[in-house]
Order: structure tokens, then sequence, then C-alpha cells
């Protein structure tokens, strides 16, 4: 991750994630939007998998929202997975350090999503934010809406 001092010279932008799973594990579905502070513009995205769980959706909506960088960047990162947010900020040097075992030496879940994100969390400097899901926050609830219909339209009528 950059120093505090290179964040002045890096690009800002938000990253708003949520995740969705129609039972767990069961269809889901990924969202993120990215607004960019200082010109307004926004860009939304979605997914879905057929058979996964939440925590792979939210971990999901990270990945796809930091790939869209394109150059090293100064993401605020908001969302309501503390699983996320703590997995980022505090377990995961941790995991790598005892080769992807837990401080219980049990396995990582999710350990090859987990290793996308470290990749991507060298890449960027992220500020992380929790927000409490379903609270009425705009850009939570959108992303929300974005998973949900992702696995929907897949899943199709039924």
């Amino acid at each position: 991750m950059a120093e505090a001092s290179e964040e002045q010279h890096l690009p800002n932008v938000h990253l708003f994630t949520d995740g969705a799973c129609s039972g767990n594990p069961g269809p889901g579905g990924w969202g993120y939007i990215l607004k960019h502070p200082a010109t307004g513009k926004a860009r939304e995205d979605s997914g879905a998998e057929v058979e996964t769980t939440n925590n792979r959706m939210e971990l999901r909506a990270v990945i796809e929202g930091l790939s869209a960088l394109h150059r090293p960047t100064l993401v605020d990162l908001t969302s309501d997975s503390k699983y996320v947010l703590e997995g980022l900020k505090t377990w995961l040097d941790a995991w790598i350090a005892r080769g992807w075992r837990t401080a219980g030496k049990k396995p990582v879940k999710n350990q090859d999503l987990w290793e996308q994100l470290a990749v991507l969390r060298k890449r960027h400097t992220i500020r992380f934010h929790w927000i409490k899901g379903h609270a009425g926050h705009a850009e939570n609830e959108r992303c929300d809406e974005l998973a949900v219909r992702a696995y929907q339209e897949m899943i199709g009528p039924g």
C-alpha cells in the first residue's frame, strides 16, 4: 500500500460494494458503484454466480470494483461487510504469513478471492468505511439492488 504522503498525488474514487445470495450457498450476485468525487461521474457494474455464498459475493464486488481501476488510486471503500473490511485491514497479512491459515490453524475460507484482493491491495491505497446494511444508505441500497437483480436475471423466472 502507498505511503500516506503519496495519497495526495493519487486520483481518488469512492467504491461502494455489496453482495447478495438467495440461500447460502445458492445463486448470488454482486454489485458496485465507483464514484469520482471531483467530476461526479459514476460507474456501476454487477454480476452473478450460480452456486456461491454471500461472503464470496461481498468479496467479488470489491475485486471487480478495484479491478475496474486502470492505475493506482486512492480508494474510499464503503461496505456493509465487516468480513471484507476486517479481512483487508487486519486479517489478510496474518493469513499470508501463516500460509493461508487462520489463527486457529484452519484453512482460510475463500482463499482464491482473498489472493486476488491481496494483489489489488498492493496496487491501490484503500481507506475503509463500514456502514450498516439495509439502513437507507443510498449507494449501499443501489449496490444491493444491482446484486439481487444480477442473480435474479441469471436464474430467470421461477
